[in-house]
């Protein structure tokens, strides 16, 4: 394959630039007898005479010279050289290794033999050293293909050469030259990669050189540097040109000082970037198949390398998409204007050479001629305020492909104000649409900075929108689709904001709309899919709200299509993880209900999906983590069995799994939690096993990893809370051990963690009712310690709370729960202080909430539990104990004749027979 070379000789000295004596050699040679002639080769030679000559070189060109030529071309520059500041030559042609030795290859090089191809090249160091005469300090810069010049053609438009048998001494393109004194050397490609010719005049290197060489007020270095990355970006990575320096002063070859423009500053700064991050930021921009300057803009704009890097990558991908939306409409929009068409095609091309700023300033100046136009010329008021509102939000789009979500929302909601002045008028559908992305794009925006109420008023305008249109044209499925999913983002902003009834009625609207859509065309899996998705949602709120029949026939629905869709393409991997997440949330539900062997067998069906994907690609680490999700799915519901031996095994496959992971990226934050899970779920087995000593490890090392995250981020609140929980943990084991004291101090550390966090944010409900668990242990543990006074006071205080909770969502069945919990803690410790009175209603207070529970959902194994437990300690407490005892052996016997009764339970309806027998 041909390989091209550049070779670049200046001499520095310490006076200004434009005083000292420059003189140039350059050479090019395309037409070539044994070897495929080169394009471009000549042309380069050419550019590169041109830029020096701007530069105040003496310049002496030489094209398609053979070897006796070319070496009487360096005697004669040795002589019109001698003794000046800067010498600068220039080699464009062929160029191979042989024997460790970098030869350029005239045009009369013979590849007929290995012994011909030596005896007609000229090494690269008979060139270096004759320069060495002329001046005293070197630049030696190569634009070449550093591929095997003599295999086979396997590129056309690049710099290749005809096949040759060659030995093993002969390695493809040039080497490294390795550090010369006073000498820069500059290859176009990376040793072992390819350059390109270029399918237009030039090399993409050569390109570049002419277009920064004379950059005003830089250094040769960044010059270099400036070429590096041009070449890498407009390549996509496949292409990053190779710098050694051996220069001991700086040059410059233009003096005048201004500030880079941002493209500029860009390149500079990507060549500070990591290996393992330019290897991220190419697979994602090959994945979005988009160029990679606006990646590594947002990359370096948004400090994202201070990230972990699933985080970093999450971000990038965010980028990635808002880049290539953006994108996409400004080849799509076009206005009445034509100065306005041109200003956003401009804009398209900053765009993609991650020149943000340069883009948004011709948005914003397009916007300023619709805006003059519409105050002007009121006839065409309603077009340019579109074509005003339509820049504003491509103007947003490129603040959020950089991650500037704050400038970003300042242009939507100026797009949103503009479409809302023509909100009455009949404007085209187009328009209409584009009103509708406005709005999505705020809210989502405003999600993602976690301004909930500002999202959701978007979402709603977009909503409003959305309906107007559809019910204009209900035949119209793609905007019958587009209200669809406008219901589902309200949903999800009403969840967001723990309004579980107004989101479960939002997924349901959604949902008619997707049911109608799939049933008038089952063959488009993309509203089978869609369907699918909307079975879920409601599903998770109809768990989150304990109705768990009712779940369960949602997420058996959305199971139905995802096996549907994942046998009708068994290579869309996509669709086959889909399937094991519709079988794991099925299970999650049977878990609940108490059908064990009918979760199991959810979760073995997850499981085995999850097995093959990881088999097939096991560098994917997403599907690696997925599988150690399901192996501790599976543990889970082996516990629940009494299975403890195979519970152990499960969760020591996904602890293997994710100490992986957690190795292979100990900055990987997300990775490094699921470990610490992974440690917790292992010292519960051990614990229940008895071995309280290996179950304290397990908890101690979970603890440390939480320890270490929340230390480095105290802002997080997640990690913060993570680290109550391992408190609590060990406080658990402490207990068991006998050590109260020990507990006791564990359970107020966690408890200080969580009531800072629930004083942080009054409104979080989830803060709320982990201080309401944490004083809870407390009472626990005074109760143990026979403080029944104190005991009392957490208990009451934990009551409160879970009043707060239940009272202000009555339909949050969990909330529920913890109140029956909290009055029966009372009750228990009103019986030890022989409060008989005060215990009875507290314990007839919960079995009301208990059989409420128990009514609405039969299935629900963890309910009907509950009510045992209370029919039991009414019993207990001497309150028409043959009544209750029998009433809570009904339900056990039901439990245990309908397969919900765990397996740890079974022994409960021969201890309320054996209480019966006692009353007898």
């Amino acid at each position: 394959m041909r390989v091209f070379v550049a070779a670049i000789i200046l001499v520095v000295s310490t006076g200004l630039a434009m005083a000292e004596s420059r003189v140039a050699l350059v050479f090019g040679a395309g037409r070539y007898e044994t070897i495929r002639p080169l394009e471009n080769a000549v042309n380069d030679a050419r550019a590169i005479e041109e830029a020096l000559d701007a530069l105040g070189f003496e310049v002496f060109i030489e094209t398609n010279r053979n070897l006796r030529r070319m070496r009487r071309a360096l005697s004669d520059f040795a002589e019109d050289a001698a003794s000046a500041d800067v010498a600068f030559v220039f080699f464009a042609g062929h160029g191979v290794e042989i024997n460790g030795q970098n030869m350029l290859l005239p045009t009369d090089a013979s590849t007929a033999s290995l012994d011909s191809l030596k005896a007609s090249s000229l090494p690269l160091e008979e060139l270096r050293e004759t320069v060495a005469k002329v001046a005293k300090i070197g630049l030696i810069v190569l634009d070449a293909c550093r591929d095997d010049p003599f295999g086979a053609i396997s590129d056309p438009g690049g710099r290749g050469a005809t096949a040759l048998a060659l030995p093993q001494t002969v390695k493809p393109g040039l080497g490294r030259m390795g550090r010369a004194e006073n000498t820069l050397f500059a290859f176009s490609a990376a040793p072992g990669e390819t350059a390109s010719d270029g399918e237009g005049g030039n090399s993409p290197f050569t390109t570049a050189l002419t277009k920064y060489l004379g950059t005003e007020g830089l250094e040769i270095r960044s010059v270099l540097t400036l070429v590096q990355q041009e070449v890498y970006d407009r390549s996509r990575g496949s292409q990053l040109p190779y710098v050694e320096s051996g220069l001991p002063r700086l040059f410059f070859a233009s003096q005048t000082a201004d500030e880079l423009p941002e493209r500029e500053r860009l390149l500079l700064a990507m060549a500070d970037v990591s290996p393992q991050m330019r290897l991220d930021v190419e697979r994602i921009a090959a994945d979005a198949q988009m160029p990679l300057a606006p990646l590594y803009g947002a990359l370096i704009g948004s400090d994202l390398a201070s990230l972990n890097r699933e985080e970093r990558g999450n971000k990038l991908r965010e980028a990635a998409a808002a880049f290539t939306k953006v994108r996409d409409e400004l080849r799509s929009l076009r206005s009445g204007d034509e100065r306005v068409t041109a200003l956003r095609q401009q804009a398209e091309e900053q765009l993609s050479l991650g020149a943000f700023d340069a883009a948004r300033a011709r948005l914003t100046e397009a916007a300023n001629i619709d805006a003059t136009s519409r105050e002007t010329l009121r006839a065409n008021f309603i077009e340019r305020t579109l074509s005003e509102a339509a820049t504003h939000y491509l103007n947003g789009g490129a603040a959020a492909a950089e991650l500037r979500h704050t400038l970003a929302i300042a242009d939507y909601e100026k797009a949103a104000v503009l479409y809302s002045e023509v909100e009455e008028e009949d404007i085209p559908a187009d328009d209409r649409h584009q009103q509708i992305l406005t709005l999505e794009a705020l809210g989502n925006v405003n999600i993602t900075i976690g301004n909930i109420g500002k999202a959701a008023s978007a979402l709603n305008r977009r909503l409003r929108v959305s309906a107007d249109r559809a019910v204009s044209d209900p035949a119209n499925a793609g905007w019958q689709r587009d209200l669809s999913v406008s219901h589902n983002q309200v949903g999800n902003v009403q969840v967001a904001q723990g309004d579980l009834a107004a989101a479960l009625s939002s997924y349901q609207a959604s949902l008619a709309i997707a049911e109608r859509l799939a049933a008038s065309d089952p063959a488009n899996v993309g509203w089978q899919r869609d369907l699918s998705v909307s079975q879920s949602k409601v599903g998770n709120v109809q768990v989150a709200q304990g109705d768990l029949a009712a779940a369960l026939s949602s997420y058996q629905a959305d199971l139905a299509i995802a096996e549907r869709l994942a046998a009708s393409d068994l290579a869309n991997v996509g669709w086959q993880r889909d399937l094991s997440v519709s079988y794991e949330k099925v299970g999650d539900v049977q878990v609940a209900q108490g059908d064990l062997a009918g979760a199991m067998s959810s979760y073995q069906a997850s499981l085995a999906i999850r097995e093959r994907l990881a088999t097939s690609d096991p560098a994917n680490a997403g599907w690696q983590r997925d599988l150690s999700v399901s192996y501790e799915r599976v543990g889970s519901v082996q516990v629940a069995q009494g299975d403890l031996a195979g519970a152990m095994s499960s969760y020591q496959a996904s602890l293997a799994i994710r100490e992986r992971l957690a190795t292979s990226d100990p900055a990987n934050a997300g990775w490094q939690r699921d470990l610490s899970v992974s440690y917790e779920r292992v010292g519960s087995v051990q614990a229940a096993q008895g071995d309280l000593a290996v179950a304290m490890s397990s908890y101690q090392a979970s603890l440390a990893i939480r320890e270490r995250l929340a230390t480095s981020d105290p802002a997080n609140a997640g990690w913060q809370r993570d680290l109550s929980v391992s408190h609590n943990k060990v406080g658990n084991v402490q207990i068991e051990q006998s050590d109260l004291a020990g507990a006791l101090t564990s359970y107020q550390t966690s408890l200080a963690i969580r009531e800072r966090l629930a004083t942080s944010d009054p409104a979080n409900a989830g803060w709320q009712r982990d201080l309401s668990v944490s004083y809870e242990k407390v009472g626990d543990v005074q109760v143990a310690q026979g403080d029944l006074a104190g005991a009392m006071s957490s208990y009451q205080t934990s009551l409160a709370i879970a009043e707060r909770l239940a009272a202000s969502n009555p339909a949050n069945a969990g909330w529920q729960h913890d109140l029956l919990v909290s009055y029966e803690k009372v009750g228990d410790v009103q019986m030890a202080q022989g409060d008989l009175a005060g215990a009875m209603s507290s314990y007839q207070t919960s079995l009301a909430i208990a059989e409420r529970l128990a009514a609405s959902d039969p299935a629900n194994a963890g309910w009907q539990r509950d009510l045992i437990t209370s029919y039991y300690k009414l019993a207990e407490a001497d309150y028409n104990p043959k009544i209750n005892y029998q009433n809570a052996l009904d339900v056990a016997e039901s439990m245990k004749a309908r397969g919900i009764l765990a397996p740890p339970d079974e022994f409960i309806p021969q201890l309320l027979q054996s209480r019966l027998d006692k009353l007898k």
